[in-house]
């Protein structure tokens, strides 16, 4: 089947948080928004043809989780990455975050110590410190490389980290926003870790479906034995470009910790699934495999077309090359600004909102985040909308931003 990734949607308008919270977020209405991590694509026809049937039917009441949702994820794990699921170790949640919070209160306790990898996405960090737990950082290592620049896990730190009265670490894998896909053998030295120091691992692999030719990703609990206590976020959310509708599934082997975890949801009313979102998971794990096949290969073009532009046109800007995710990190310190002044000079001189770096952590400190997941004439009119402001007397120091600096919602 063919698929029109070039077709120019228009978003504004429609609630969308990324094109009509501009305003708010970056106080200008007019930047082209390349931040929040949603796409600028239709979703699978399946996945639409399947919400117009439901809303069809003109009751929407409470809703019961069909057996149907649990065997297509369970067919998907096994054939994109021979992840072969048990049932009873699946249950759906509303959402990643969410998914966070519970892992935390069921699997540890106030003060203890949880692990984070930054720089990584705001919540990891939020939820810790938002449920009384202490906050262990374990900041991901830079490496260079052919290409210019790439991050590895520090081993040695995350031992430390674990050594230090850790209770559990929260993994990005792929990772957001450096766009790592973890090898095998870096998975491997984490549970053995984890293993060491009794450490429990969630796994948020929400963008697991989104990795580029020449890499692959392993899910950790695949590797993990019986002893290992591993819970494994996923989701249709990122991948067919469904976030607003709220669902994601939790694969977790102890029945134990399972039962804790659905507790957590129970207590504060999380329900996982509405009309909606349930006809929605199962339309896209059953029928979209072609349609992700073809989104790929827009967003590999996507990803070297952006970092193609900005090595010849943003002097001073180092883009590290995604393995997955469709999110650029994007290393700004050779403009030697400060984090203030870097987000007004996109804002207010290139027209672009773009998420800040500092938000993943202070080892974000003069990077800022693009998402490439847009039409490509999009990229390429912000991709020279920027250099003009590049090219005219480089970013200088000066000015002070309008923009929020809240964290985005992916």
């Amino acid at each position: 089947m063919m698929f029109d990734f070039d077709w120019p949607i228009e978003r504004s308008g429609s609630g969308s948080e990324k094109w009509d919270g501009r305003l708010a977020r970056f106080g200008r209405a007019d930047v082209v928004p390349l931040w929040v991590a949603d796409m600028d694509f239709a979703a699978p026809p399946e996945v639409v043809q399947a919400l117009m049937q439901r809303a069809a039917h003109p009751v929407y009441g409470y809703t019961q989780i069909s057996e149907d949702a649990f065997v297509a994820l369970r067919a998907w794990l096994r054939e994109r990455f021979a992840w072969p699921v048990a049932r009873d170790t699946l249950m759906l949640a509303p959402g990643v975050v969410p998914s966070i919070h519970a892992a935390i209160l069921a699997c540890s306790a106030p003060g203890e110590g949880i692990i984070v990898q930054p720089p990584v996405y705001a919540p990891f960090m939020g939820a810790v410190r938002q449920l009384g737990r202490r906050l262990l950082e374990n900041p991901l290592q830079p490496v260079v490389t052919a290409d210019g620049m790439d991050y590895a896990i520090d081993l040695p730190g995350l031992e430390r980290c674990a050594a230090a009265g850790a209770r559990m670490l929260l993994l990005c894998s792929p990772h957001n926003p450096v766009g790592r896909v973890w090898r095998e053998d870096e998975l491997r030295a984490v549970l053995d870790i984890a293993r060491r120091h009794r450490l429990t691992v969630f796994a948020d692999e929400i963008h697991a479906d989104l990795v580029y030719a020449g890499h692959r990703h392993l899910p950790l609990a695949t590797l993990a034995t019986d002893a290992d206590q591993v819970l494994t976020a996923v989701a249709p959310s990122k991948t067919f470009n469904v976030p607003g509708l709220g669902l994601s599934a939790l694969v977790i082997e102890s029945a134990s910790v399972r039962a804790a975890v659905q507790r957590v949801f129970d207590d504060w009313h999380w329900r996982a699934g509405n009309p909606f979102s349930l006809v929605a998971f199962v339309a896209a794990y059953r029928h979209g495999s072609p349609w992700l096949d073809a989104l790929l290969d827009t967003l590999g073009r996507n990803r070297d077309l952006v970092a193609d532009g900005i090595r010849r046109h943003w002097h001073g800007v180092h883009p590290v090359l995604p393995q997955g995710t469709a999110l650029m990190w994007l290393d700004c310190r050779g403009l030697e600004l400060d984090d203030v002044a870097l987000q007004h000079f996109f804002v207010e001189r290139c027209g672009l909102g773009l998420s800040p770096g500092i938000q993943f952590g202070t080892v974000g400190s003069g990077f800022m985040r693009l998402n490439f997941a847009t039409q490509p004439e999009r990229l390429r009119a912000a991709i020279a909308q920027a250099a003009q402001a590049f090219g005219r007397s480089g970013p200088g120091r000066h000015g002070s931003a309008h923009a929020s600096d809240q964290p985005d919602a992916g």
